[in-house]
């Protein structure tokens, strides 16, 4: 299984620049997501074919 906990740790650090999340993977990475205190930070941006991209933001999504 992936550890987008670590994925999300190397975004947030600067160490990666995004992530990129498949529509089969999508609920196992929301529910990861969702469960982090910083999770409005993370902005993501869907394309064709349930293809999601994910970035840092140094400010929260209101």
């Amino acid at each position: 299984m992936t550890d987008y906990n670590q994925q999300l740790e190397d975004l947030k650090n600067g160490e990666i620049e995004s992530i990129t999340i498949e529509k089969e993977d999508f609920l196992d990475f929301r529910t990861v997501l969702i469960a982090r205190e910083d999770f409005k930070h993370f902005r993501g941006i869907a394309y064709h074919h349930g293809i999601t991209v994910y970035t840092y933001t140094e400010e929260p999504s209101k």
